[in-house]
Formats: structure tokens, C-alpha cells, sequence
């Protein structure tokens, strides 16, 4: 009798506990779903795949002893990056060390200043991704009559909020934008008026948010709460791409313009991606994670397919081989075609910026198309106008 092949093992850490725990839980089921379907079609090598995953529970110091494990005590045949910058980044010394290929998930500029050749970005902000993250929001803003003119920058005191105010800073400048007030708050605020009071003090025409998850949820309250009113206001901030999120707020993000990766307008459906949501969004309430995963899943499941391209193009686990294949490679994914560049991230930006139009009450399934949230940056993919200023966008809604 034959033996069966060994299974193809791949391994990783995610934060399955922690404050990002739902958005790492849409990554992980988009993984379970590309390994099913790839099982079904035989495998990778014609070997079943199984994944090795452990929890590092949000906590940083953890990553590089759980990669340590995966390599040396798991003895994986690959490892792919964990969900964000604050997994990412503390693998990749290790990661440097033993010369790996590394495909990361959202991680903002993680290899900018290491420049590691074998590092590849599943993100789409491009070559200069501190900027690209925002720009849309400032680009928009410079295109509106009467121009506005002024901006305040608000973030949280943390590690992955440096990257895009550094990109805000420039896209401020590039646009004409003057500076008048910056502050950044705890993440363990709760009373976001004295905050939101020095902001109104500036007299600022854009308010630039880049907050995390529940003080998104706690700024938005605060700011339709507030007197104050902007002529735009978001960019930033992580959280409402969740569908949770969405739910939660409701009406309330009405007008908000902020980033995406992937929306369900017509533009972005690429091969694939349809069919894949379906299968996700029908077993998502099950697992009690995002019900839609528009935000995380695409791209996890776009992770492993550039991963089995490019082990199926080069027939093995060869890191040099794999890395090599991946930096001249057109691969094609649920997220539409992707090439890597500089630094290993997407050789050409596809960040979204989307406004918050006519939601009403708080039912998920307004949320399943795109007519809650209009793409109105890039022009590529646009659906709808931007209405401004931020106090029309509420009244229309």
C-alpha cells in the first residue's frame, strides 16, 4: 500500500486574545477556508497543508520566542507574519536571522528601515506606505471648494500610530495643509470632550484621527456628542472597517471619510472574491467573528495564495527560491493582481478612502454592499462623491 504524503506544515502566530482578537479571528478563518479549498484541489506539491498556530495574546515580547518554536521545535516547512505591525516587527529579527521568506499581513512599513530582500507585504499602501495610507484623505480634502486650510492631528500613545502621522505630517505638507494643533492621548482614555475641546480651540478645518478600536468607537460618539464641527474628520483610525464596529456606531459614523482596503462596490470584485466571502460569511457568526470580513479576510486568504504560487512556481520551500520568484511575480489573488516592489510592499498603492453615507439604525446587512460606504478615493475604483463639509455629510444622511 502506498504511504500518504506527508502534510506541507506552515506556521505562524496571531493575536487569537488580546484587543485585536476579532480582527485576527477573520484572518485565521480566511486561512482555514484557503486550506480547505487548496486541500480539496490536492494540496500544495500534490502534499495536504495544515497550519501551526499559536496565540502570542497581543503581546509583542512574545513573538520571537513562538517563532523560535515554529522553526526549531515545530520544525514547520514555512512561516508566513501574523496579523500587524506589532507581530511583524518583533519577527523579524529571527525571521533576518535564519534567512526566511516572509509573507506579513497589514503590517504599516515594517521593512522600511530594515530593507530585509525575503519580506513581503500584504497590505496595499504601496511603496511609500506611511503616506499612501492617507493621502487620499488630504487629496480629497485640497479638491474642495472652499478650500479647506488648516489641519489637527490626534492619535493614540502607541507604536502603530507613528507610521501614519508621519505619513499624515507629509501629506499635509505635499497638499498645503498648515499644522495648527498635534496631541495624542492614552489608550486608556475614556473622556475624549477636554481633548476634543483643545481641538476645537484651533479652529482646524480637517481633523486627522489615528485611534484603535474602542477609542474609535469612543471618538466618534465624543465628536458628533461635540459642538465642534470640522469640515472633514477621520482618515486614521482602526476599528471602523469592522463590522462590529459598524454596528455598534450606526448612525453616528455618518460622514466620517476614512481608509479601507477592499469595499464591495463593483470595482473590486475581482476573480474569486465573491465566492470566498460567501463562504466565509456563512460560517462568520458561527465562529462569532466579524460577520462580513470585508476588512481582514480578502487579504488573508490573497496571503496564502501568493504563498502557493509561489511554492507551486518554484517547487519547493527554498527561501531564496521563493523570495526570488516572489520579487518578479504578477500573482493573482482575491484582492485582483498583485506585484511586490520596494521593500517587498505592493508595487503600486490600491488604499481606499471611503465616507459613511445614509446608514440607519444599527442591522449588519446594510453594510453587505457598498451603499453605506461610498469609495470616493481613488478615482479608479470611486462609487459615489464625497459630501462635504462633515455637517452637510450629517444632514444628508
Amino acid at each position: 500500500m502506498p504511504t500518504a504524503p506527508s502534510p506541507i506544515r506552515i506556521g505562524y502566530c496571531l493575536s487569537l486574545t488580546g484587543p485585536v482578537a476579532g480582527n485576527s479571528q477573520s484572518a485565521r478563518l480566511a486561512h482555514e477556508i484557503w486550506r480547505e479549498d487548496i486541500n480539496k484541489k490536492g494540496g500544495l506539491l500534490g502534499r495536504p497543508v495544515e497550519f501551526v498556530c499559536h496565540d502570542d495574546h497581543a503581546d509583542s515580547s512574545l513573538v520571537p520566542g513562538l517563532y523560535r518554536r515554529l522553526l526549531d521545535e515545530d520544525k514547520v516547512d514555512l512561516v508566513i507574519g501574523g496579523y500587524g505591525t506589532n507581530t511583524l516587527l518583533p519577527a523579524m529579527p529571527l525571521i533576518m536571522e535564519r534567512q526566511r521568506f516572509f509573507v506579513g499581513l497589514m503590517g504599516l512599513g515594517v521593512n522600511n528601515l530594515l530593507a530585509y530582500p525575503r519580506y513581503f507585504a500584504m497590505i496595499p499602501t504601496g511603496p511609500d506606505p506611511n503616506a499612501a495610507l492617507t493621502e487620499g484623505f488630504f487629496a480629497l480634502a485640497a479638491e474642495q471648494k472652499p478650500r479647506p486650510a488648516t489641519v489637527a492631528l490626534l492619535s493614540a500613545d502607541a507604536e502603530f500610530s507613528k507610521n501614519p502621522i508621519l505619513g499624515a505630517k507629509a501629506n499635509a505638507d505635499k497638499y498645503g495643509f498648515s499644522i495648527v494643533h498635534e496631541a495624542s492621548y492614552l489608550l486608556t482614555t475614556t473622556d475624549f470632550t477636554p481633548i476634543l475641546d483643545a481641538v476645537a480651540k484651533s479652529g482646524c478645518d480637517l481633523l486627522f484621527l489615528c485611534s484603535y478600536l474602542q477609542d474609535s468607537i469612543d471618538l466618534v460618539r465624543a465628536i458628533q456628542a461635540h459642538p465642534f464641527r470640522p469640515k472633514m474628520v477621520g482618515a486614521g483610525m482602526i476599528g471602523p472597517q469592522n463590522t462590529a464596529v459598524k454596528t455598534t456606531l450606526g448612525p453616528l459614523l455618518n460622514g466620517f471619510v476614512n481608509y479601507e482596503y477592499w469595499a464591495p462596490v463593483a470595482k473590486m470584485m475581482f476573480p474569486g472574491v465573491q465566492d470566498f466571502l460567501t463562504t466565509y460569511q456563512a460560517r462568520a457568526g458561527d465562529a462569532g467573528i466579524d460577520l462580513l470580513g470585508h476588512y481582514m479576510a480578502p487579504l488573508a486568504y490573497a496571503q496564502m495564495q501568493v504563498v502557493a504560487q509561489a511554492v507551486e512556481a518554484t517547487g519547493g520551500f527554498d527561501d531564496a527560491a521563493l523570495s526570488a520568484f516572489a520579487r518578479d511575480a504578477t500573482f493573482s489573488t482575491v484582492m485582483g493582481p498583485i506585484r511586490f516592489g520596494t521593500n517587498g510592499e505592493w508595487a503600486e498603492p490600491r488604499v481606499l478612502q471611503v465616507q459613511f453615507q445614509g446608514i440607519s439604525g444599527h442591522d449588519a446587512g446594510q453594510f453587505r454592499n457598498g451603499s453605506r460606504q461610498m469609495v470616493v478615493s481613488p478615482p479608479d475604483f470611486a462609487s459615489g462623491k464625497l459630501v462635504f463639509p462633515y455637517s452637510e455629510a450629517l444632514s444628508a444622511a
